[in-house]
């Protein structure tokens, strides 16, 4: 099999990427069996990885994922994350925003779901979305009454610049307070996300999926392709770097995602905690009397 470099699929920071260069596919030279069984072995040792930083208390582990509809972020979630004890992993979806979320910055209803330290917090759609569904559809923008962005003559883009430099603003803060974050594009073909939605249309248990304003929003596909490459260029950053995922083959994709958690989670610096040798001397006793029992 293929080996999986990381820094093969991050935008690094300065550096302008082209959407339209960057693959959907990618051929790891092994079956469908042998990518999920490797698949099993890596999300075993990530899970073995966030014990530790959950007996640790720390650090709090930041994963966001985007990508357009039937990129796969659901199944991914499931299968990569699955041996995670569930007291250590938070997963997030985020929905159309309530008028509560409206009357707070666009970043608010997301700040209050980041993980503590110790746990992992997956976003399923994230901040991002602001600056790409909001971007094709700016009436969104005026929803939110911003004072000052009274019509959508105000949404320029001075006004798409300054919204890029608040959310650098925001993950720069995370992550100098401790939080490492890790940010996924699952970039899918526009071919691939057409037979998707076929098959949501031919199968009865994939039909609840299926929502004929998906369609509607395929119609600006170029658009959307646009609003990615301005995001990957504007937001990847040396601390909080975005990593762009060939999706057409939903296998591939997940394990792609777990070997980049896995190797760059190795690199943290953590272990259960340490006991004293005050402490590790009362064991003797603990034992003894649970044994006099």
């Amino acid at each position: 099999m293929k080996k999986i470099q990381p820094k093969d699929f991050k935008v690094k920071h300065g550096k302008k990427v082209k959407i339209n260069d960057l693959p959907t596919k990618f051929d790891l030279g092994a079956s469908k069996k042998e990518i999920e069984d490797e698949l099993r072995k890596v999300r075993r040792k990530i899970a073995e990885i966030q014990t530790k930083i959950y007996a640790a208390g720390t650090p709090a582990v930041y994963i966001g994922i985007q990508g357009m509809d039937t990129a796969g972020k659901d199944s991914l979630i499931r299968e990569v994350f699955k041996d995670i004890n569930p007291s250590g992993i938070e997963v997030h979806d985020f929905k159309k925003p309530t008028p509560l979320e409206h009357a707070h910055d666009f970043i608010w209803r997301h700040y209050i779901t980041l993980p503590e330290r110790g746990k992992f917090g997956i976003h399923n759609r994230t901040h991002y979305e602001d600056v790409l569904i909001a971007r094709i559809h700016p009436q969104l923008v005026l929803n939110q009454k911003i004072y000052g962005i009274d019509k959508l003559e105000d949404i320029d883009n001075k006004f798409w610049k300054k919204r890029f430099r608040q959310i650098r603003d925001f993950e720069r803060l995370q992550t100098e307070n401790g939080m490492k974050m890790f940010k996924f594009f699952l970039h899918l073909s526009k071919e691939e996300q057409k037979n998707r939605f076929l098959r949501r249309i031919r199968r009865e248990d994939k039909q609840w999926k299926f929502n004929a304003a998906d369609l509607k929003e395929r119609g600006y596909w170029d658009d959307y392709q646009k609003a990615y490459e301005d995001v990957l260029n504007e937001t990847s950053t040396s601390h909080a770097p975005w990593y762009v995922i060939p999706a057409d083959d939903k296998p591939t994709a997940r394990l792609i995602v777990a070997k980049i958690l896995l190797d760059e989670l190795k690199k943290l610096h953590v272990d259960f905690p340490k006991l004293s040798d005050e402490e590790k001397a009362k064991f003797d006793s603990y034992k003894q009397a649970l044994e006099n029992e």
